[in-house]
């Protein structure tokens, strides 16, 4: 086994980790950890990618997305929710980098921007 597959299997597992805390805790997002894990997975080994895509963590929050159906408004808002609660936790402390803050307010308004129309919204099925 080489380096870089090891060190894509450690940090496609730190990723995991970090995603199935963000499902239960309302604060850390998962998406982005997921998506982490699952492209490090892809990357290294065939056998933990159909693992990790055959779990109930993906299947909850990943799958419609990368099949191309895009998201639930929940799970955007509440990605959306999180980011901006922790852009605006930086934004205070940096009261006195005021380029710091306007790159954040920018970086702000691109990412709910993207997550509005940028990424494809699907109806939830309310029989599901």
């Amino acid at each position: 086994m080489n380096v870089k597959k090891v060190l894509l299997i450690a940090l496609g597992c730190v990723g995991l980790a970090m995603g199935a805390v963000g499902a239960v805790v309302p604060l850390l997002p998962a998406f982005p950890f997921l998506m982490l894990a699952a492209f490090c997975f892809a990357k290294s080994s065939e056998r933990l990618h159909a693992w990790f895509t055959g779990t109930a963590l993906y299947k909850k929050n990943l799958e419609s997305f990368v099949a191309g159906r895009g998201m639930d408004w929940a799970t955007k808002i509440r990605i959306m929710v999180t980011v901006t609660i922790l852009m605006s936790i930086g934004f205070v402390m940096m009261h006195q980098v005021r380029v710091g803050q306007i790159v954040l307010t920018c970086m702000w308004v691109f990412h709910i921007l993207y997550f509005c129309f940028g990424i494809k919204t699907r109806r939830t099925d309310p029989a599901a």
